[in-house]
């Protein structure tokens, strides 16, 4: 068997092997004909042998011959004829559509399926096949009109790269980032074009770059696509560097807002108490009672000024949240210890299950303190009692203070820094509870019960 093996040249071990098809010796028409030759030949010889035979003279045999061969030869062509004009109307309907031609229409197909006519319901299915074509590649078409014109005039940078990180298709937008045009562009690699980085990596995320048009901060986008069956990748480059200054110049009016208004709450009193106690200390005969005058003016400066510093104190713990230090928290636990906290109302804590979930445990016992010390203070004015309850959700932890208070007047402003409707309250609490919620990567919501008065605090943690 080696040997034999060894004799065979490399190239026919290599080469697939192909079935061999047998090709008929005669084309299907000529077999048709011979096959209607072949049905009539009977009959034409038994004529001709009577009529040869028989007593008539040579002038009708030569003319009845003549006939008789010449009806055998025409209905045997005829026969040829209507089998292979159909098949050839059909070669000519498939070339068509593979030719993406869908206006060619088979006469001789009703406008409905033929119920005993084989070939009128072939001829009506093609008709039916390539109305259908038509109607698909006029929607191919009008869509991909619709993504040429909305990839064109969108106002993000769009790439297109195969599996080999070579780039096929880029809209203006891109043109326009690396300064080239698109016959410049196609097919470079990433590299060469400084996006390399860009297709490896997570998605979404911000980066900083610089381009031939422009340096931006970028949401860089990416997901992976099969054209002709093969991988590619679409990246997205948006800038993001105008909306995030509106959002941020958004942000410091808002603190300039809230900061300068607490200030000038401060220094005004500040000011005109100020101004009174040195017009007392300028006058050249002093009042008897000048001294209480200052010690009260002296009081309220002090006690504005201590305003003024819990306010930036407060601003300053709102502005420096640290990240959550992750680790197990025992639900169970954590609820009964922020309970005791609480010694104005007894709280009932709900039955729960017993799970661990993973956060960080100063951080939401602060949160759940400044929850359950609004939710007393609800409750005491209207003396009514205050409940805590958790619950696992599929994936999620699910945790909720009830209260039996007045409900909220307004949640518009609720987690609004130092909006507050309490006398001495920071407008804090609520702020610094959401974000330590939203740094947990959950929600922090309050809304009043529908079916009685209160509000509940509503904490969602993925687990």
């Amino acid at each position: 068997m080696a040997s034999e093996s060894a004799d065979v040249p490399a190239r026919e071990l290599t080469r697939p092997r192909r079935a061999r098809i047998p090709q008929p010796r005669f084309r299907f028409d000529q077999r048709i004909l011979f096959l209607a030759l072949a049905a009539g030949f009977p009959a034409a010889l038994v004529a001709l042998i009577l009529l040869w035979t028989g007593d008539y003279t040579a002038r009708v045999q030569w003319t009845l011959t003549v006939f008789i061969v010449g009806v055998w030869a025409g209905c045997s062509f005829s026969v040829r004829h209507r089998v292979v004009l159909p098949l050839q109307t059909l070669s000519n309907l498939l070339a068509a559509l593979r030719e993406s031609d869908f206006s060619i229409r088979a006469r001789g197909a009703s406008g409905r399926v033929p119920s005993d006519d084989p070939l009128g319901a072939v001829l009506f299915e093609v008709n039916v096949l390539a109305t259908t074509l038509h109607d698909q590649r006029l929607g191919a078409i009008e869509a991909g009109a619709l993504l040429r014109t909305v990839m064109v005039e969108i106002d993000v940078a769009v790439f297109t790269f195969d599996g080999a990180e070579r780039l096929r298709l880029v809209n203006r937008a891109g043109e326009r980032l690396l300064g080239r045009t698109a016959d410049d562009l196609l097919g470079r690699h990433a590299s060469e074009l400084d996006l390399s980085a860009f297709l490896y990596g997570p998605t979404p995320r911000i980066a900083d770059a610089t381009f031939p048009g422009g340096s931006a901060r970028w949401e860089v986008r990416r997901t992976t696509f099969r054209q002709e069956g093969r991988p590619h990748q679409l990246l997205v480059l948006a800038d993001v560097s105008r909306p995030l200054r509106d959002e941020e110049r958004q942000a410091w009016q808002r603190l300039i807002r809230v900061i300068g208004h607490e200030i000038n709450n401060s220094l005004a009193p500040i000011k005109s108490i100020a101004g009174s106690l040195e017009s007392i200390v300028s006058r050249a005969d002093l009042a008897d009672d000048w001294n209480e005058d200052m010690k009260r003016g002296l009081a309220v400066i002090a006690a504005r000024s201590d305003s003024l510093s819990r306010f930036t104190t407060a601003y300053a713990r709102l502005a420096k949240l640290p990240a959550p230090r992750v680790d197990g928290v025992d639900v169970a636990a954590l609820v009964r210890r922020v309970a005791g906290v609480e010694t104005r109302l007894r709280i009932s804590i709900g039955p729960g299950p017993e799970i661990t979930i993973r956060a960080d445990a100063d951080q939401l016992e602060q949160l759940l303190i400044n929850l359950l010390h609004n939710a007393v203070d609800a409750a005491l004015e209207t003396g009514g009692g205050v409940s805590i309850g958790w619950r696992r959700d599929r994936r999620a932890f699910e945790l909720w203070i009830d209260d039996e208070g007045t409900g909220l007047p307004n949640d518009s402003n609720l987690f609004v820094p130092f909006f507050t409707t309490k006398p001495a309250g920071s407008g804090i609490g609520l702020v610094l509870s959401r974000q330590i919620a939203e740094a947990h990567g959950g929600t922090l919501t309050l809304e009043n019960h529908a079916d009685r008065r209160g509000c509940r605090a509503f904490l969602r943690l993925p687990m």
